[in-house]
């Protein structure tokens, strides 16, 4: 329970906010006549946030003509000039003249109203609740999140999921929801003295009014290491709530300290069922103000949902430019797709750009060009710097194809020369054609698995260290030479074949091998075998 900063009355914490916007009448919960009532708290000892408040409450209840001669000085004006003295008092006089009728008061009231519809369709369409929320099972009715939240035990957490799948939207329902005092930052504009400054007025709003913060960070993976250790101990000690989102592996991108401090949630991909779901949804309630034409149909809805690609803003705003379109003169529907274009998803710098090249090595491995020269594509035409791809090949040369065809080493290393030297857009069928030709070549892991295991052995106690035999031993010295360095070793070309009878490895290894006989390995697959029943 708290005293409203405004009217002094007892008030449930998790419905000020209710209470003041209702004029502070309404959730007032009457005090016991034993008890009597609380004392309200001085403004002296508010906080800055209740006391203005209290003033633009005060303000809007006292009109301006009931003091003519000491307005308030946060709202005294720049004096005017001298020319434009008369218009000014004469409009002031008019303003006080005429009375305010309740209609005219509602039409002047919701100046947000013009800044929602200035905002795009995205942000016009974002769900107030969490019924609202589309394809996310956290916060379905038997979801995890949404149990805490209903409980208000809201833990700091860290959403994680794609662009678009709704992580800003949950973090501004939670707040609104339990009642927190909800504060937005970003790593492009708040630095860590703004941190400390809002983690020190979240520390007084709790301790006056008992009203808890939630800090919604959004993208945390692009704070720095001393942004990110500023939080550590506001959030142990339940300072604020945080609310971190990001787009990138919190594994990789968020300190450990901060994230053992936290929860993970994963947030789904959104599919293309659920992105209809939400196109529909805009439709219905937004497409009166667009009056978009019979080419918005369902076929478009679809086609918008499959290039969204699990992201509700680029679908929304792929929407609205529909809706524009639809209404020029001549404007057919494939017209109104080729003018839909779409970025692909893909960060260079993010999970997409491991995840592609992961599955284009892979698809080379498993010898299906198709998809290898797909996967090459998209990197392409997503912006992937070219000798990346041709870095891998190299790679590829060795580790998967190896000892079944050498020279293809030599053709990744030759195409990585060739796109070093042209350069896209020539370099792309370089580039394809070591990609086909790897991908058709005979495979063997051979010497890669040979190197695997000397590497296993050498975790073995004691292997690591085993003395080099003298033979093998280099002497450029002669003291080295008398200590036996060298001695009896037999040099193969001198001998026919270069064939000898002598030891290479450490005595204790003697008859261990590395190097398999096999190309590849013995397993059968299990799911060829029920292809072939």
């Amino acid at each position: 329970m708290v005293s409203c900063p405004i009217c002094g009355k007892n008030v449930r914490e998790i419905r000020i906010n209710d209470h003041i916007d209702s004029e502070c009448k309404n959730f007032i919960d009457e005090p016991d006549s034993s008890q009597g009532e609380k004392t309200p708290v001085p403004s002296f000892f508010q906080p800055t946030s209740a006391r203005k408040a209290a003033l633009q409450f005060t303000l809007s209840k006292d009109p301006p003509s009931s003091h003519p001669a000491s307005p308030s000085p946060s709202l005294r004006t720049k004096r005017p000039f001298a020319q434009d003295t008369d218009t000014v008092t004469d409009t002031t006089r008019t303003r006080q003249e005429q009375p305010t009728t309740a209609t005219e008061t509602q039409s002047k009231k919701p100046k947000t109203n013009a800044f929602q519809r200035a905002a795009p369709l995205a942000e016009r369409m974002r769900p107030k609740t969490l019924d609202e929320v589309c394809g996310q099972e956290l916060v379905g009715p038997n979801g995890v999140l949404r149990g805490l939240i209903e409980e208000d035990r809201v833990p700091s957490m860290i959403l994680w999921g794609g662009p678009g799948t709704g992580k800003t939207t949950i973090a501004r329902v939670i707040a609104s929801m339990v009642g927190s005092r909800f504060v937005e930052i970003n790593s492009t504009s708040t630095g860590v003295a703004e941190c400390k400054k809002l983690f020190s007025d979240a520390r007084s709003e709790l301790s006056l009014t008992g009203r808890k913060t939630i800090v919604f960070c959004d993208e945390i993976h692009r704070f720095s290491k001393s942004q990110q250790d500023v939080f550590l101990g506001p959030v142990e000690s339940g300072q604020i709530t945080l609310i971190g989102a990001t787009t990138e592996n919190p594994s990789f991108k968020v300190q450990n300290a901060l994230l053992s401090r936290c929860r993970t949630f994963t947030l789904s991909k959104l599919t293309d069922d659920d992105i209809v779901s939400i196109l529909n949804r805009a439709l219905e309630i937004e497409g009166p103000n667009y009056s978009p034409s019979e080419l918005v149909d369902e076929e478009l809805i679809r086609y918008l949902a499959s290039f969204a690609d699990g992201d509700a803003r680029t679908a929304l705003n792929l929407l609205e430019l529909a809706m524009d379109l639809s209404k020029r003169p001549g404007m057919t529907k494939e017209k109104l797709k080729k003018a839909l274009t779409r970025t692909l998803v893909y960060d260079r710098a993010g999970d997409q750009h491991y995840d592609t090249i992961s599955a284009f090595h892979k698809s080379i491995r498993g010898s299906d060009p198709d998809a290898a020269l797909y996967y090459l594509a998209r990197m392409l035409q997503s912006g992937e710097d070219p000798l990346y791809i041709a870095r891998r090949l190299i790679v590829v040369a060795s580790e998967d194809i190896g000892l079944a065809d050498n020279s293809m080493l030599t053709l990744a290393i030759s195409t990585h020369s060739a796109v070093e030297k042209i350069g896209l857009p020539e370099a792309r069928i370089n580039l394809a054609h070591a990609t086909v030709a790897m991908a058709l070549s005979k495979k063997s892991t051979r010497s890669y698995r040979g190197l695997n295991n000397a590497f296993a052995a050498l975790q073995e106690p004691g292997v690591a260290g085993l003395p080099i035999p003298f033979h093998l031993r280099n002497a450029p010295t002669r003291l080295m030479k008398e200590l036996g360095y060298g001695k009896e070793y037999k040099y193969n070309p001198n001998y026919v074949d270069g064939r000898v009878a002598q030891e290479y490895l450490p005595e204790k290894l003697r008859g261990r091998r590395f190097l398999e006989d096999h190309d590849l390995g013995l397993q059968v697959d299990p799911d060829l075998e029920a292809e072939g029943d």
